[in-house]
């Protein structure tokens, strides 16, 4: 049919009729095809021509016809202009506004059904009234119409009573939603989707997984729609069964394997720890989407496979895709966590690009990004930029300064968020706490702990942990302990925040009780608290209490762990027992970077230099990738063993091949090791050279090498310069007075010990200890602590007399600043 043909005459009511009739025809026929944006403005120009349009069902055809292609505004032109409209008019006008996001003209235009036509509304007119009420979250007046139902006995239509089941879940009105539920004699797939998304959104997945249950058992074959929200909520709960059985369920039904039920599955194995069983099912899915990407790269991201993550997002843009706000975020997120400070500002870049920068998830990403990559101008100059009311990015900025102790900009963070009027959260306090700590800023972690009370969250048992952990890293552990009985119901986090508590302060039979208390309480002890408790062994140097902790660990299985195995190599080397921690790292599978460290640095603290030089050459053979503490324990054995090329060689290589930043250890090392070798013009020449201002140790390592070689000159100068970085320090005092002392100069050793008295420098006693009859025995110089401390003085007295006897004279040119002090 020609429908732009020219009319010669306005045609009679029989031809108008008739011209109706054909093209009603043949929009029918457009409507189900591909021709209808084509040919819909020709029809309608030709209705409006030949006085069709007062022809109800060719008018409400082509309302339908704008509605489907999304002509909003042309469509209610023509509503707007229709002499009559009958029930399928009205519906077909509501409907278009709510399937295209216009929810309030869709509410607007019913209020104005129920006030200007004198019709009940039908099924299809008020399942879409409500799901315009869903869009807009317009509760009372979805329950309005639910009324309205009611009346009309509507509810237990299947439509009707599926959108009213969706309105109720989406708002989580779940009690609501069931009673429409209930209320329905037969229901559908759509009906078991709606309730069983709606318990998995708030939280109740194991309602969900019943109700899906319930489904198979009335014989109702679940859809697309219904197994991606069953695997989504076994992936809240970790149910790993009854995903793998949904996904067998869903691989046997060809419709089931749908790109909404594959990417819950990937979510469901990422979240249940198999990220390898995720990314084969990822690329054996030929109808991926970017919701498919994004998942695997989160589920990277959140398995701390940060390495695979940002490899996937390129391979995400190699592929074509835009990588959306949720893909860059996690990213982000991966970039932060390895330090990849080059990869961040690509995606950085990226989101400029594709206008995501102000996103709030992202804003916040690239925050926390830059603070963890110690990148804080950068970091700051983002928040400065873009951030508002937001406590999320406070927090992140809070951090970062707290990963780099800088109480200053933490507090003036804190302050302008107080400022803003932001609420601090439990991650704000959090961050504050641990800044504090670790300045054991006593005063400020009290004042913390004061608007924590404030608050109202002092019961939060992750806030009770942070101050445990703040008030025993700042020696006040009665306080932390105060706090610790103030928790109720308390977690693995508040007892292992106390046993650490106990034993940072040398509390290391505090800690055993402690520990027997949490094993009669029935709570099982996960690997941090045998952390913990390896940790007091060591302290103690106690190989009886390291040796029982290792037997419970074993009995628990987490001898495999490699923070408990590191932390038991440890134990055994601080305890002496370097044989014993040998066959320990020999045996344990998959060593980490933190274990070979461990090795490393007990044979260099033992003085064993080739052995621990060897462990760093078969490390490096292993490709295990070298840090920061790795060459500390190299350089320290080059030190011991006047290997100077060796050491230097190995200093040299940190930035130029591993690309590692030295830092004040590498620098002490090097100057003890050139001082060591006599090279003492060498080492200071060194510290002069050094590109960051030298700490105290730094100037301390070459005035101990001058006390070896009884250099005056450098001796005085290194003193000197330590003692400027850090008056209050002993150690230069004690170094150089010893270097006077053996060079017979006692009027400099007289000054020495008159400067100490006027600036109020005491002189820290040492102290050793041994392990007797299970019992760890403490030993300060000149001491009289010791319970058998008299009859010990005595055997010692009795030592020294038989020594005298056989000829025995003592070097005194160490003893001058003993004094008092001890």
């Amino acid at each position: 049919m020609n429908l732009v043909r020219p009319l010669s005459r306005a045609p009679s009511s029989v031809a108008s009729s008739c011209q109706a009739r054909s093209l009603a025809q043949t929009l029918l026929s457009c409507l189900a095809g591909g021709r209808l944006r084509r040919l819909l403005p020709a029809a309608h120009a030709r209705a409006v021509v030949s006085e069709g349009l007062g022809d109800l069902f060719l008018a409400n055809l082509l309302l339908r016809g704008y509605s489907k292609l999304g002509l909003l505004h042309d469509a209610r032109r023509l509503f707007d202009g229709m002499l009559h409209r009958n029930l399928v008019s009205w519906s077909s006008a509501i409907s278009m506004y709510a399937q295209h996001g216009g929810d309030e003209q869709a509410l607007v235009l019913f209020a104005a059904f129920r006030k200007s036509f004198d019709e009940v509304p039908n099924e299809f007119l008020l399942a879409s009234v409500l799901r315009a009420c869903t869009q807009s979250r317009a509760v009372h007046f979805g329950d309005q119409v639910h009324g309205t139902a009611l009346k009309l006995g509507l509810d237990v239509n299947i439509y009707v009573g599926t959108a009213l089941i969706n309105l109720y879940a989406k708002v989580a009105c779940m009690d609501a939603a069931m009673r429409a539920f209930h209320a329905l004699p037969a229901k559908n797939p759509v009906t078991w989707t709606a309730v069983i998304t709606g318990y998995s959104q708030i939280g109740q997945c194991g309602l969900a997984l019943d109700l899906f249950q319930k489904m198979g058992v009335q014989g109702v074959r679940p859809d697309r729609f219904v197994l991606a929200s069953a695997v989504s909520a076994c992936s809240v709960l970790a149910f790993l069964k009854g995903g793998r059985e949904i996904h067998g369920y869903a691989y046997r039904s060809a419709a089931g394997m749908d790109a909404s039920v594959v990417n819950s599955l990937i979510d469901l194995y990422c979240k249940c720890s198999r990220p390898l069983v995720a990314r084969k099912l990822f690329d054996r899915t030929e109808n991926l989407n970017l919701v498919s990407w994004t998942t695997m790269i989160a589920g990277y991201m959140q398995n701390s496979l940060d390495a695979q993550a940002i490899d996937m997002f390129w391979q995400m843009c190699q592929a074509g895709w835009q990588p959306d706000v949720f893909a860059c975020t996690s990213t982000l997120t991966s970039c932060g966590s390895l330090e990849a400070i080059w990869q961040g500002r690509q995606i950085h870049a990226h989101a400029i690009k594709a206008n995501l920068e102000t996103d709030n998830y992202i804003k916040n990403a690239l925050i926390d990004m830059y603070a963890k990559c110690d990148h804080l101008t950068a970091a700051r100059a983002v928040f400065d930029a873009l951030a508002h009311d937001d406590a999320v990015s406070y927090n992140a900025m809070i951090e970062g300064y707290s990963r780099q102790g800088d109480l200053t900009e933490v507090l003036h963070i804190f302050h302008r968020m107080r400022y803003c009027s932001i609420r601090p959260n439990l991650l704000t306090f959090v961050s504050l706490l641990g800044v504090s700590s670790f300045q054991s800023a006593v005063e400020l972690s009290k004042q913390i702990h004061g608007l924590i009370i404030r608050s109202g969250t002092s019961a939060d048992l992750y806030i009770g942990s942070a101050l445990i952990d703040a008030y025993s890293k700042c020696s006040l552990v009665d306080d932390a302990k105060a706090v610790f009985l103030l928790m109720h119901n308390r977690d693995m986090a508040i007892w292992n925040a106390m046993i650490f508590g106990h034993a940072q302060n040398e509390q290391g039979e505090e800690a055993v009780k402690l520990f027997s208390q949490l094993r009669a309480s029935g709570v099982t002890p996960n690997e941090f608290t045998f952390v913990a408790l390896v940790t007091v062994a060591s302290n103690l140097a106690s190989m009886f209490h390291g040796q029982q902790f290792h037997a419970q660990i074993i009995k628990a299985g987490a001898d495999s762990n490699p923070h408990v195995s590191n932390a038991l190599i440890d134990m055994y080397a601080k305890c002496g027992f370097i044989k014993e921690g040998r066959l320990l790292f020999e045996s344990t599978c998959g060593k980490d970077v933190v274990c070979w460290n461990s090795m490393i640095s007990t044979y260099a603290q033992h003085g064993h230099a080739e052995e621990a030089l060897r462990v760093f050459q078969l490390m490096r053979e292993a490709g295990v990738e070298s840090n920061y503490v790795t060459f500390v324990g190299v350089l320290a054995a080059c030190a011991h063993a006047g290997l100077v090329d060796e050491g230097l060689h190995h200093f040299n290589s940190m930035k130029t091949k591993y690309g590692i930043e030295p830092g004040t250890e590498h620098y002490a090392s090097v100057v003890n090791l050139l001082g060591r070798s006599g090279k003492l013009h060498s080492a200071k020449e060194f510290i002069e050279r050094i590109p960051i201002k030298p700490a105290a140790a730094v100037w301390r390592s070459l005035l101990s090498a001058c006390r070896l070689f009884g250099n005056v000159e450098i001796g005085r100068y290194a003193a000197e310069m330590a003692l400027l970085v850090d008056p209050s320090d002993s150690g230069p005092y004690v170094l150089l007075s010893n270097i006077y002392a053996s060079k017979g100069l006692w009027a400099d050793v007289q000054k020495l010990r008159l400067g100490m008295d006027n600036t109020g420098t005491m002189k820290e006693p040492g102290y050793s200890w041994i392990e007797v009859m299970k019992e760890v025995h403490t030993f300060i110089a000149r001491g009289t602590e010791h319970p058998q401390a008299e009859s010990i003085y005595a055997v010692l007295d009795e030592l020294t007399s038989l020594l005298k006897d056989f000829g025995y004279l003592p070097d005194t040119s160490e003893l001058p600043l003993l004094g008092d002090n001890g």
